[in-house]
C-alpha cells in the first residue's frame, strides 16, 4: 500500500510564497515521477508541475518562472512564489509509483487548499 502525505498550503497575499511537500510512503519499489495538479470548483484538475524519476521537468506555462518543483528521495516539494488570486485551488500531489509487487499505479494526495488573498 502506497500513500501520498502533503503539507504547506493555506492563505497568503498577493505576491507572497508558499512551499508544499508530499510524502510518498509504504512499499514502493520505484517512483517513476512525481507532481503537483490543481482543481477549482468546476474546472477539471490540471497538471502545474511534474518531475520523473530521471528529473526531466514540465511545468504548465502558468507556473512557468514563478513555480519551482524539486524532490529529494520520497518527498517532491513545489516552491510558489508571486502567487497570484487566480492561483487559488486545492493542491493535489501525484505519484506515478511501481509498488514493491512490481505493479505500476497512479496514486493521490489528499489535496491542500491553497488561498492567494488579501
Amino acid at each position: 500500500q502506497v500513500q501520498l502525505v502533503e503539507s504547506g498550503g493555506g492563505l497568503v497575499q498577493p505576491g507572497g510564497s508558499l512551499r508544499l511537500s508530499c510524502l510518498a510512503s509504504g512499499s514502493i519499489f520505484w517512483i517513476n515521477a512525481m507532481g503537483w495538479y490543481r482543481q477549482t470548483p468546476g474546472k477539471q484538475r490540471e497538471l502545474v508541475a511534474a518531475i520523473t524519476g530521471g528529473g526531466s521537468i514540465n511545468y504548465a506555462d502558468s507556473a512557468k518562472g514563478r513555480f519551482t518543483i524539486s524532490r529529494d528521495k520520497n518527498t517532491v516539494y513545489l516552491q510558489m512564489d508571486s502567487l497570484k488570486p487566480e492561483d487559488t485551488a486545492v493542491y493535489y500531489c501525484n505519484a506515478e509509483i511501481t509498488t514493491s509487487a512490481l505493479r505500476r499505479s497512479d496514486y493521490w494526495g489528499q489535496g491542500t487548499q491553497v488561498t492567494v488573498s488579501s
